[in-house]
């Protein structure tokens, strides 16, 4: 005669292998782990790649509203008749009340892109006049070169703060 484990059965128990439903549960959800953990895997690349294409948008239109801001400094500075002169405020250049009439060097105030507010960095002047503008944002820029000619700037910035669009005048600099 068998033991008793033979004759309630081994097998029948729970205990051991079978080749049975149960085996095949557990090669389904493997298979179910792994499909996720691949799955895991390629949203976070896809996500990856989409926030550094959202970077790179967001420095594409900070160059476009950085230099809008320095061609209405422009525009302010040359059309200050005899004397020219940077201005005060940023709200001058959307209501140049100098001359007769009111005149609109920037449209509307722009957003900084990569902060969502309309609050910039100012580059002054010695006597505190707004010669350019920049960006309050943290963090390293994706861009290293292909800058607009008119910025002049040579190479990389470490941040987005000496990303400055400075408006200077052709010639000799002294005052301002």
């Amino acid at each position: 005669m068998g033991s008793r484990y033979h004759k309630v059965g081994f097998h029948a128990a729970g205990f051991g292998f079978s080749h049975g439903p149960r085996r095949e549960r557990g090669a389904a959800f493997l298979v179910l782990l792994i499909g996720i953990a691949v799955l895991g895997t390629t949203f976070g690349a896809a996500g990856t790649i989409w926030q550094q294409t959202r970077q790179r948008e967001k420095e594409r239109e900070l160059l476009f509203v950085g230099l809008q801001y320095r061609h209405a400094i422009q525009a302010y500075y040359e059309q200050s008749g005899f004397a020219p002169a940077y201005p005060h405020t940023l709200e001058a250049l959307l209501r140049d009340e100098r001359a007769p009439g009111i005149k609109r060097h920037l449209r509307r105030p722009y957003r900084d892109p990569l902060t969502n507010s309309e609050q910039w960095g100012l580059v002054l002047t010695p006597s505190g006049r707004i010669m350019g503008v920049y960006s309050l944002a943290q963090g390293r820029p994706i861009m290293r070169a292909n800058f607009p000619a008119e910025l002049g700037w040579t190479g990389g910035k470490p941040g987005y703060a000496e990303w400055q669009f400075v408006y200077l005048p052709p010639g000799p600099q002294t005052g301002f």
